[in-house]
């Protein structure tokens, strides 16, 4: 028997969360098992039933997504945190993903656009809409603390890493390709962002695409 995905949906607005439910629902390797209506009740949520997704919104009343993200990652880093919205604020974008969010969907894609991005988020791809990559892309270019440290050189091992990671492969396809143990690409990685001064995989992505590798 299949296991699925066990999800739970967190928006303040009851018709598109009934929406987002009933598409779900259609697909057999997915399950909503909640339904949360602002932040709070999203990490209660997250504590009680552990899902293997959280779909977020952003703004809600009582604590936004971006804050409850905060928590659940900080509380239960396994869940997958996936930011789902309308809006495309580049405050939001930056603070969701530093504190551990997954990547962003648009609410206006497709099912099965919409599912298979749930899986890539599992397995640890970055998810970012080509319009939200772009306005990424753009802020880092005016960082001038991330752009200078390029100029450090990275180890051979260190540029391997960083190839297969811009390439969206999980720790664990990393280690697989490498041959090396998880623990061991998990330090290399905290190298890698420590000289890229990045502190997560979402804008060391973005840093070393906008960089060339």
């Amino acid at each position: 028997m299949m296991n699925k995905l066990k999800i739970i949906l967190v928006d303040d607005q009851p018709i598109l969360l009934e929406g987002l439910k009933s598409l779900i629902t259609t697909c057999e390797d997915m399950e909503v098992i909640a339904c949360a209506h602002d932040g709070q009740e999203a990490i209660d949520l997250a504590r009680k039933y552990q899902p293997d997704v959280i779909l977020m919104d952003i703004r809600m009343p009582k604590m936004n997504g971006v804050e409850a993200t905060k928590m659940i990652k900080s509380e239960l880093n396994q869940i997958t945190v996936i930011i789902l919205t309308t809006f495309e604020d580049d405050e939001y974008i930056i603070d969701a993903l530093r504190y551990g969010a997954s990547g962003y969907l648009l609410k206006d894609m497709g099912i099965h656009q919409l599912a298979q991005s749930i899986r890539d988020g599992v397995k640890g791809n970055l998810l970012l809409p080509i319009r939200i990559a772009s306005k990424l892309t753009a802020h880092m270019i005016h960082s001038p603390s991330r752009v200078s440290s390029f100029k450090e050189e990275y180890t051979p091992r260190e540029k391997e890493m960083i190839q297969l990671l811009v390439q969206g492969c999980t720790n664990q396809e990393i280690a697989d390709r490498l041959f090396l143990s998880i623990g061991t690409v998990k330090n290399y990685l905290s190298q890698i962002y420590a000289k890229a001064q990045v502190t997560d995989r979402a804008n060391a992505i973005i840093y070393f695409k906008h960089n060339g590798f």
